[in-house]
């Protein structure tokens, strides 16, 4: 397939995705999308590492935020500026048909999404890390759908998302295998520890399912709160 027609599919799977819209929606994505919304979400998991891990937490958290820092200026510092693809609230082609929410139109470029690609360096970043099935699927369905947020308000592709979710990934991973290798000590437990200290990373179930209920009760006050706005 040509690139052309890359796009042209980019542009109709868009319309398709943005074109189903309402009321409460509109409520629900705009607050899910805001940074500020997973502020205690992102205090909790940092409260978990700090008092697991102790002296030890430093390296684990500067090894996140590198990650996040990556994965957003490889999408806004590098790529945005070199692929320069409107945003399809900015594509004239488009004008009149894309939905959008409080007149939000976003910066110019699109290519990548740096939303799809920082909470897809936080989601595998603490999956590696916690290691726990249920907190990996439930943060991997938070990173999708704050990825699809950004489709819903208008303001990407699903290109410029899965680009963003490329780069993300390569940021989490990254960083974690750099942590792993530079300072093991970080992530592994002494060997008097249990089997399961050890296979978690030197965290318990416990505490990654902390960080994962958090993130769930966010979302269920996000949507009681859209009910009445």
């Amino acid at each position: 397939m040509e690139l052309h027609q890359l796009i042209s599919f980019d542009q109709h799977l868009f319309l398709a995705l943005n074109g189903v819209h309402g009321a409460y929606a509109d409520r629900f994505m705009w607050l899910y999308t805001q940074t500020w919304t997973w502020i205690p979400s992102l205090l909790v998991m940092l409260a978990v590492i700090i008092r697991t891990k102790k002296k030890e937490s430093i390296w684990i958290l500067l090894a996140m935020v590198l990650a996040i820092v990556f994965a957003d200026q490889v999408s806004s510092g590098l790529i945005k500026p070199i692929a320069e693809r409107f945003r399809p609230s900015h594509e004239p082609a488009l004008d009149g048909l894309v939905h959008l929410v409080n007149g939000y139109h976003g910066g110019y470029y699109g290519f990548v999404s740096s939303h799809a690609a920082n909470s897809f360096a936080i989601a595998l970043f603490t999956s590696l890390l916690f290691r726990n099935r249920r907190y990996t699927i439930i943060l991997f369905l938070w990173a999708l759908v704050n990825c699809y947020s950004r489709i819903y308000l208008g303001v990407h592709y699903p290109g410029d998302i899965l680009g963003g979710m490329v780069v993300g990934i390569t940021g989490g991973y990254l960083f974690f295998i750099l942590l792993r290798s530079l300072r093991p000590r970080a992530l592994y437990v002494s060997s008097q520890s249990t089997y399961i200290d050890r296979h978690a990373h030197g965290f318990l179930p416990h505490d990654s399912e902390v960080c994962m209920w958090v993130v769930m009760l966010t979302i269920i006050v996000l949507a009681f709160i859209s009910l009445f706005q």
